[in-house]
């Protein structure tokens, strides 16, 4: 009998140990999409060297322009994404109060915006599988998963978060999160 299929959409996938050498090394990823035909993910701890303003010719509100552009994966590394998070959100579509969107014409008219409680982060490429790619690699546990939020998303110290998160999860996986990265040092 087959296995019955099971989205991981909202949920983040943490690289479970297995993933050194690769791109997803230490990775938190975000998982946006889910179905049979594959998987949309964000890389949600990798701020890249640029801010949005110096990666987007666009006419973009200041308060967008000195934010961090995110590396958001390896696939397709011009492809804009961004997620954003309000006091009310009721289109959120990743998970309750997180939204996906694709559109630099609603980035720009989102940045122009005066809401207060409005968090917006955005992302140079992204993470994606094929059918039955992720459904193997969770096979072959290469990922842990973790319930997502939305302050993962907005974490101040974005960088810490796949080691704060592997700390959380209890005594075996906070050796991994305290091993060296590379384990030639240790």
């Amino acid at each position: 009998m087959a296995d019955e299929f099971k989205s991981l959409k909202g949920k983040l996938l943490l690289d479970g140990g297995k993933l050194h050498g690769s791109w997803f090394h230490r990775t938190v990823v975000l998982i946006c999409q889910h179905d049979a035909e594959g998987a949309f993910g964000l890389v949600i701890n990798r701020p890249s060297p640029s801010n949005v303003g110096d990666a987007l010719v666009a006419d973009l509100p200041e308060v967008l322009q000195e934010d961090s552009l995110f590396v958001g994966g390896p696939v397709q590394s011009t492809a804009l994404s961004f997620l954003r998070t309000d006091s009310f959100l009721p289109d959120a579509n990743v998970i309750p109060g997180l939204n996906l969107d694709h559109s630099l014409d609603d980035l720009i008219e989102l940045g122009g915006s005066f809401s207060p409680a409005q968090q917006i982060k955005v992302f140079a490429g992204y993470a994606g599988w094929a059918s039955g790619q992720l459904d193997d690699e969770m096979k072959r546990e290469s990922w842990i998963t973790h319930p997502a939020e939305v302050e993962h998303v907005f974490a101040s110290d974005p960088e810490s978060l796949w080691k704060d998160i592997m700390k959380s999860k209890g005594w075996q996986f906070r050796l991994m999160a305290d091993a060296p990265e590379d384990l030639n040092w240790n």
